[in-house]
């Protein structure tokens, strides 16, 4: 009787952690990405595409 008590504590836990990981994971999708490492990306493209126009 006393393991259905822990199984069913151990299910609500679970679901407890669950539900706040995909709560963290979905505010940080709606962040986004910040205006510097995005123009970073931009800079690094540009560099690729140079390389690959002089190569």
């Amino acid at each position: 009787m006393v393991n259905m008590a822990q199984s069913g504590a151990q299910r609500k836990r679970e679901k407890i952690i669950d539900e706040n990981l995909r709560r963290v994971y979905d505010e940080a999708l709606d962040e986004g990405v910040p205006d510097r490492f995005r123009m970073l990306l931009d800079a690094l493209k540009q560099q690729d595409q140079a390389k690959g126009s002089n190569g």
